[in-house]
């Protein structure tokens, strides 16, 4: 990959992969905790829900109730790729425990990862390569094994996975550098 530009796809890029109930409900999670957050990304999320959500009747909708400021979310986080990436690291952050257990498993697989409390959000985007033989099945069947009592959703896994990697599975690869 040296004489190789490497390319970044928008955060924003994630919504092609994500199913609308799916991307709801990470909306919804984050945003009925932001008091879990710690205060700084909490104060940097909120900035971004007052500036990027629109939500009729509130010139401040971080101040609306959640089930309007959900909707108006929702499209912020299809159409702005920093807003996709504080939603996905608030969304990381509160999953502590699935981070943690995704991270372990990554790294035993091979992959080379950023440190696991390094802040996705400040990257320009998801790296485009995507090892071919490390499918979403090949990686929920790996992280079943690995955690055989948890209860982690298999599109959380999924979810945790491409953003810890930093990656989506536009370009598929032979196992280089991953």
């Amino acid at each position: 990959m040296s004489d190789q530009q490497v390319q970044f796809f928008p955060f924003h890029g994630i919504n092609e992969f994500m199913l609308n109930d799916y991307r709801q409900s990470v909306i919804h999670k984050v945003f009925s905790s932001l008091d879990k957050l710690p205060p700084d990304q909490r104060s940097r999320l909120v900035g971004s829900i007052k500036r990027l959500v629109q939500v009729p009747g509130f010139r401040n909708s971080a101040l609306a109730p959640l089930p309007l400021k959900l909707k108006g979310g929702i499209t912020a986080f299809e159409k702005y790729p920093q807003f996709t990436a504080q939603v996905l690291e608030a969304w990381a952050t509160l999953e502590g425990d699935l981070r943690q257990q995704v991270f372990e498993l990554l790294k035993s697989r091979g992959w080379e990862l950023l440190p696991i409390e390094t802040d996705r959000s400040k990257l320009p985007g998801f790296l485009i390569h995507w090892p071919k033989d490390e499918t979403y099945e090949i990686i929920n069947q790996a992280y079943n094994e690995m955690f055989p009592s948890s209860t982690a959703h298999e599109n959380d896994v999924r979810l945790m996975t491409v953003w810890l990697a930093d990656r989506l599975p536009i370009e598929l690869d032979d196992q280089e550098e991953i």
